[in-house]
Formats: C-alpha cells, structure tokens, sequence
C-alpha cells in the first residue's frame, strides 16, 4: 500500500507539473508573440502614415525604394519590402524576401482590408510579415496600390520562450521528489495507525482479546480505531461471560455426578441382590429387577463418564506413562472384554511406545466396542508403525504408532463424521445395529460396558477416546471405506525413551 500511494502521488505531481507546464508555455508564448505582433502592426502603420504622404503616385522604383527606406528606418531597421502594382523595392537590397512573403498574405493585403500579418518559417528561422495597404486621405478608405510589408525576426521571442520552457522543464524534477517526499511522510502518517490497527486485529484473532488501538486525533483512522476499541470491549465481555457460564456448566456437571455416586452406590448395591435374586421371583418381578439393575448400571457407566470428562475440563488429567508393549496391550483389552472370537487382530509385534497403559485400553475399548455395537462383521483392529509417510509397516524408528479399527457396517454420513466425536452427539440409525443406540460413542472400558449390549451409550466414550489421545499428543480420525464401513484410526506418536509426563 506504501509503494501505491507514494506512486499515486509522484503520477500525479507528474502530470500536474507537465500540465502545468504545457499551459505555461502556450500562454507565455501567445503572450510574446501578441505582443510583438501588436507593436510590429502598430509601428507599420504609424511609420507608414508619416512617410506616404510625401510619395507621389505613381511611384517609380527609386521613390520605392526611397520610401521602403524611410519606413525601415521608423520601425527599427526592419527589412521593409514595398510594392505597386508589378514594382518592387526592398529595404536592403542583399535580402531575399521571396520565400518569407507568402502568396496568402499578399493576396489579403492586395484586398485592401487592412493590416495582416502572418508567421512563417524560413530557413529554419521564425519570422513575423506583417502586410499593409497604404489608402488615401481625407477619410477617402479608397486603397492607393501600394502595399507595404515589413520582416521581423521573430529568434528573440523563439529563445524566450525555449528558456521559459527549461526552467519549467528543470522546476519538474524536483516537484517529482518533493511529491514523493510528501507521499512518503503522508503514507506514512496513514498507513502507521492502518498497521497498527492490523497489528491489533491480528492479536484478536490469536486469542489476546485485550488487544486495544490507541486513538489519535479525530478523524476517520481514528473513527475505526475506536470502533475497533469498542467491538473488542464487547467480545471481550461476551467471551468472559461464555466462560463464566461455561466454568458454571462444568462445576455444576461434576457437582451432580459426585453427588450421585452415593446414592447410585446404594442402588448398585439393591439392584445387584434383587438380580441376583431374580430367578426366585415371580417373572414381573424377575424382569422389573432385571431392568432396573441394567438401567442402574447405565447410570453408573454415565456418572462415571461425567466425571472423567469434568475432569479433562478441569485440567486434572495427568499420564502415567510408562513403556508398554502396544500388541499386548489391544490383547489384553480384547480379551478382558470377551471379543478375541468377535475380532480379527493384526497387530505387528515389539512395537514399544511410552504410553498411558490404562488410557490406551480406554480408547481401545471405546473404538472396537463402538465397531462391534454400530458396525457389521468382521471388525478388524490393525496395528502398524508409520515413519511419517503413508500408514505401513516401516521399522521401529518409526515416529507415529497407528491403530486402525474397521467395520464393515453401513459406515457414517458425511455429518456425521464431522460430529461423531462431539460430546453426546447420536446419529441416525442407519449406523445403529439396535433400536436407540448411540453412534460412535462408545462407553468407556473402565464404566464396564461391553460395548455390544442393545443398551444406549453415554454419548461420551468417543469425546473421552479423543481426548486421551490428544492426552498422549495423538488424535484420532474417521473416515469411510470403499467397500462400506467405518474406519478410526488412532495415532500416538512414537516416544520409546523417557517416559512421558
């Protein structure tokens, strides 16, 4: 912006100095050649008064001559060129006046219609003619034959004017600097606040919402300034007032979940022994006490939940990381849950990273038990190492471990795969093998659930999947197969040395 307002005002000084210019000399020369054109009519015609009184006609060539003299010699030694009819005489005889007296003008002159004059060029040089008829007296108006013309050289004027114009030409130069000057210092005074602004505009966006112009002066810069100043103050106070709801919406979510542990203990307690007793009651009575310890437990798997998630927004979460064998850990997190026989497992073994073991098994389970709840047969879960590339079978100084769980089930819709890792997000049921169920969302390990029961997920398990992958610097992403399906694929980065913190 600097380059295209200093450019503006050079172009624009430029072509108000060449204007300038340009008017300058046209008028200044008009003006000096109206001036000598005036003096050199006048000067013939008074000088032309004086002496053809004293020429008797008709004239012969020495009272031409006698008279072109005379008339010379009134109006500055000019060459004076006199005819009468087919006589001619000059005031110098050495001059040749020939090609500076043109046909036009003798013809204007010999109407009779008073003084003429015109500009020719003639050897290179300017020259003013000027072509009068000498008429009568005693107001007759009636023209006498002769006619009378007197050369001017008109070089004087023609350096006149060539000088004016060097000097206007030399005075461009430095009006050119001294606009580029200005349009520097004003660029300057224009563009400081405009980067300042920007400046502050771009902190805003990184998240500084304290970010302020200073503002200076009254004008329209400072108009925005302080319009920026302000918008700021209102997002700044809509932002802490999201937060402090937000703070409020968590503490309020872990209140509740502490507070029904308690009580939930009580019922987990009842809803066991009635369940546990169930084979001796009448069949309502079976099937109530059957329902209500499968709904208590539910419950128990939500509250759980709540807590983990209120503790991820609290920022309590800590790895306890250590290096684990990754093939063992998918194993045994498989088998604790009696899915050895549901799932086919690649894993690639001696893959060692620094990981949460625990945290690894929660995503493990949260991932398969949503393939197996959503999905069709056969589920897959892939262990691989990727050395950054794409996803293979590199060596062990690989930088990303990779774990791939795939179904073969109706798979996700585009929506859906962008919210499926939102907090108590459920999907259509076009995902969900069972009446009501919750879409890649799958309950926590830790909660119990199998991860294949007809019950409805928390609407969690994917959110807390997530965020202990992001935990351990991973993440996980979604994506669809060609031949159907769903696909999570969960990265962590290779870290086999010191454990992480």
């Amino acid at each position: 912006m600097r380059v295209r307002l200093v450019v503006t005002f050079v172009v624009v000084a430029l072509i108000s100095a060449v204007t300038a210019t340009a008017l300058a000399y046209r008028d200044a020369r008009t003006a000096v050649l109206q001036r000598t054109q005036n003096a050199a009519v006048n000067d013939l015609r008074e000088r032309v008064g004086v002496v053809a009184a004293d020429v008797d006609l008709p004239p012969d060539e020495r009272s031409l001559a006698r008279f072109a003299s005379k008339v010379s010699e009134g109006i500055g030694a000019r060459i004076v060129v006199v005819r009468y009819q087919d006589l001619s005489a000059t005031s110098d005889t050495l001059a040749e006046t020939e090609g500076r007296i043109t046909a036009e003008l003798r013809a204007a002159v010999r109407a009779g219609s008073g003084a003429r004059f015109q500009r020719v060029e003639w050897r290179g040089e300017p020259y003013l003619v000027v072509g009068l008829p000498v008429t009568y007296a005693d107001g007759d108006r009636r023209t006498s034959g002769l006619e009378v013309f007197a050369i001017t050289a008109l070089r004087a004027e023609r350096d006149d004017t060539a000088a004016l114009l060097d000097s206007v030409r030399a005075g461009i130069v430095p009006v050119v600097v001294l606009a580029a000057v200005l349009a520097l210092l004003a660029a300057g005074t224009v563009l400081r606040p405009v980067r300042k602004l920007g400046r502050a505009t771009r902190e805003l966006a990184t998240g500084d919402l304290g970010s302020r112009v200073a503002v200076r002066g009254h004008d329209e810069l400072a108009d925005l300034a302080r319009t920026f100043n302000e918008t700021a103050d209102a997002l700044q106070a809509s932002d802490a007032e999201l937060r402090a709801q937000e703070a409020k919406a968590r503490r309020f979510v872990a209140d509740v979940s502490h507070e029904l542990r308690t009580p939930l203990a009580a019922m987990t307690m009842v809803a066991t022994v009635l369940e546990e007793d169930a084979d001796q009651l009448p069949p309502d009575a079976a099937r109530a006490a059957r329902t209500v310890g499968a709904e208590t437990a539910r419950l128990s798997r939500l509250v759980d939940d709540l807590m983990e998630i209120s503790r991820f927004d609290a920022k309590a979460v800590r790895l306890n990381a250590s290096v684990t064998d990754l093939a063992d850990t998918v194993r045994a997190s498989l088998a604790l849950r009696g899915w050895t026989d549901r799932v086919t497992a690649e894993l690639r073994e001696g893959v060692r990273a620094v990981v949460d073991r625990r945290r690894v098994d929660v995503i493990v389970a949260n991932l398969v038990g949503n393939a197996l709840r959503h999905g069709a047969p056969p589920v897959t879960v892939t262990l691989a190492v990727d050395d950054g590339g794409e996803r293979g079978d590199g060596g062990d100084g690989g930088e990303w471990v990779v774990l791939e769980v795939a179904d073969h089930g109706p798979g996700l819709a585009p929506e859906a795969r962008e919210r499926v890792f939102d907090r108590f997000y459920k999907a259509d049921a076009a995902r969900t093998r069972s009446t009501d169920t919750d879409t890649g969302s799958g309950d926590r390990a830790d909660s119990g659930d199998s991860g294949d029961s007809g019950g409805q997920g928390s609407g969690l398990g994917m959110a807390i999947a997530l965020e202990n992958a992001r935990l351990h610097g991973g993440t996980i992403e979604v994506s669809q197969q060609p031949i159907g399906g769903a696909v999570f694929t969960l990265r962590l980065p290779l870290r086999t040395g010191e454990e992480g913190e």
